[in-house]
């Protein structure tokens, strides 16, 4: 088996702003600089090492607080240029638009931002200072606006067990790409802690792996420091990808290991036990001839852990044995599976199958697609190559090209066979973000399929208004979560706009459905385009043949229904622009609900029927100087 390092956690440094009760550093050490942290030049040296072995590793950025570190985006920059893909991970307390389009500049493609509650109160507690969790939410709306990656990472304990899936619902609405649960290990400070009992354990990986089948094709959601999960996930779906991480279970020291400020290296960020230190000799040899890495690699695995049929697939969590026994071979007390329910030989995938495998090229690959590949983690090209070469074989393609990778990604989405759920159709096959990728809610362009009926139904549209609906029913499709575009769908959408309209064209002279409305609504308007349209929609009713007397029905309806409030349209909710709208979401999404409130409050009250940016100005003219700086 080749054992290749293909993700790294360094601790760049002790240093942070925050107290967190769980804690594996030194506890001693954290409200100073350590004398001893590598400088910049030494971790250059240290980077260049570590591409002697993967030049395409996953380097974890970390600390502490790395973002202390003045020369953390020197120290990226470096390591992106050789190749690497590079993500940070920080309590994001610190990250403001500036530090975000430096960090994004230095070649940074993702951040990993801890959230521990979606209480403020219990997770400054938890994080050991108070505002924390406002500050942790200016900091992901910072990255949303500079257009960088996020994801969010939990730390599971007694006091947020019962939080686990309004925690990840949490996530996707601010937009995050993937959603880590990360299970204690007590160490550091954590060993002051109580973890969750084996049987919390088990049922937080049951809960996790149903929560992850809602948020699939929309978010990653992935445990860590679990590796029982891929056991669970199996007894679900062996074919879930979600099982493939690496070819090995628990990745310490097969193909990852952690760095310590001052150099260390150990297997795990919960491991202490010591390897080398890379101030005295290449992290080359450490990582190839180090005992301890050795011993992970090829002793066989005690206790239950070293029978069980998945002990190729889990392995259990090494740091765990070693934190209560010493040893780290031993059982993982913290998982009560009783092996034999699967039969005495051991479950094994296809080499072809699981993350880790050897990147092959047997075929000719066009540039775009060598690029495209060159964009994946590294840990999951072979399997990645592997898959698409075996699709073009079958259908007898000659050279492997963007719009084939397209394809395979297409036929693996449809039968659930793919760990990677891509941002837009220029990313096909990617993952840009913290360890495994997911949609953002903000951004997400990928083509969401219609049905034949749906598609049927636009195809009747004018063709001046034909493009604009296929723009906005994609636009409608993610915002109401859905996966396909249904004829039901085109139905919903068009009352919801039905209602939109008919407040609209109050304003404008339409009091009756008829034809001369159109004249007098065009008298109103000084926006050419505008006339323009209404020309055009007038050209296309004159020239109907069949009069649709149920949608004419309906639209009156809501014509009516706008007049029996109170008397007067004004008092119906007021219509937010497109402009407004993007105005809006630059509030942090703490505040946003509120914020939206007392806006359209302040419309009603002054008789607006529409919410512009002009009127958003004047409201916040009256509002504190610190709620403006939230809406720049």
């Amino acid at each position: 088996m080749n054992f290749k390092p293909y993700a790294i956690s360094w601790n760049t440094t002790y240093r942070c702003n925050l107290r967190c009760s769980h804690c594996y550093l030194d506890t001693n050490a954290l409200t100073k600089q350590s004398a001893t942290e590598l400088t910049t030049q030494q971790g250059f040296r240290l980077i260049d090492q570590m591409a002697e072995l993967n030049p395409n590793l996953l380097l974890i950025l970390t600390g502490g607080e790395p973002l202390l570190r003045k020369d953390i985006y020197d120290l990226a920059s470096y390591a992106s240029k050789k190749g690497m893909m590079v993500v940070v991970g920080t309590n994001g307390n610190m990250i403001d638009d500036d530090i975000a389009k430096r960090l994004k500049e230095s070649g940074v493609t993702g951040i990993g931002i801890s959230l521990d509650s979606v209480k403020p109160e219990l997770h400054d507690k938890f994080r050991g200072l108070r505002g924390a969790w406002d500050d942790t939410l200016n900091g992901i709306e910072a990255c949303r606006r500079q257009g960088i990656e996020f994801q969010i990472q939990t730390t599971v304990t007694r006091e947020n067990f019962h939080e686990i899936s309004d925690i990840i619902e949490f996530s996707y609405n601010l937009g995050a790409r993937v959603f880590n649960l990360f299970f204690l290990v007590c160490t550091g400070k954590g060993q002051e802690l109580t973890d969750i009992t084996p049987q919390q354990y088990d049922q937080a990986l049951h809960q996790l792996y149903e929560i992850q089948n809602k948020y699939y094709g929309k978010m990653m959601v992935g445990a860590k420091c679990a590796p029982h999960y891929r056991r669970i996930v199996y007894e679900h779906d062996a074919a879930s990808p979600l099982v493939r991480a690496y070819a090995g279970g628990c990745p310490a020291a097969t193909h990852y290991c952690r760095i310590t400020p001052e150099g260390d290296v150990t297997p795990c960020p919960y491991m202490p036990n010591v390897s080398g230190n890379v101030r005295e000799k290449s992290f080359v040899e450490i990582w190839n001839n180090t005992a301890d890495f050795q011993t992970l690699r090829h002793e066989k695995l005690n206790g239950r852990c070293g029978i069980c049929e998945f002990r190729y697939i889990c392995k259990g969590c090494r740091a765990r044995a070693l934190a209560n026994t010493g040893n780290q071979m031993d059982e993982d007390a913290w998982c009560d599976y009783v092996p034999g329910k699967y039969g005495s030989t051991a479950i094994q995938l296809a080499p072809a199958e699981t993350f880790g495998v050897d990147e092959d090229f047997t075929m000719s690959w066009s540039p775009d697609a060598k690029s495209i590949i060159k964009q994946i983690p590294s840990f999951s090209r072979g399997m990645v190559i592997k898959n698409v070469e075996r699709y073009a074989s079958n259908k007898n393609y000659r050279e492997i090209t963007g719009d084939i990778m397209k394809a395979v990604r297409e036929e693996m989405m449809s039968n659930r066979r793919t760990a990677f759920p891509m941002k837009n159709e220029n990313d096909v096959m990617t993952n840009k973000t913290v360890n495994q990728s997911a949609p953002a809610q903000t951004e997400n362009n990928d083509e969401i399929p219609w049905t034949e009926e749906a598609r049927k139904r636009v195809e009747h549209a004018p063709d001046f208004v034909r493009p604009g609906i296929l723009k906005l029913m994609q636009k409608k499709a993610r915002q109401h979560r859905y996966k396909e575009i249904t004829s039901k769908f085109l139905s919903e959408i068009r009352d919801e706009s039905m209602q939109l309209a008919s407040r609209r064209i109050k304003n404008i002279g339409f009091d009756e459905l008829r034809m001369d409305a159109w004249d007098k609504a065009k008298e109103k308007l000084k926006n050419a385009r505008k006339k323009e349209v209404i020309d055009n929609i007038k050209a296309f009713l004159d020239e109907r043949t069949v009069k649709n007397d149920g949608i004419i029905t309906k639209f009156q309806a809501y014509l009516n229904a706008v007049d029996k409030t109170s008397g007067k349209e004004e008092s119906s909710s007021p219509v937010w622009t497109v402009e407004a709208e993007q105005r809006l979401a630059k509030a942090p999404i703490f505040v946003r609900g509120r914020a939206k409130k007392s806006i359209e409050e302040f419309a009603s009250k002054q008789g607006m029927p529409e919410i512009t940016v002009e009127l958003i100005d004047q409201y916040m003219k009256n509002i504190p100087s610190f709620v403006k700086d939230k809406f720049r």
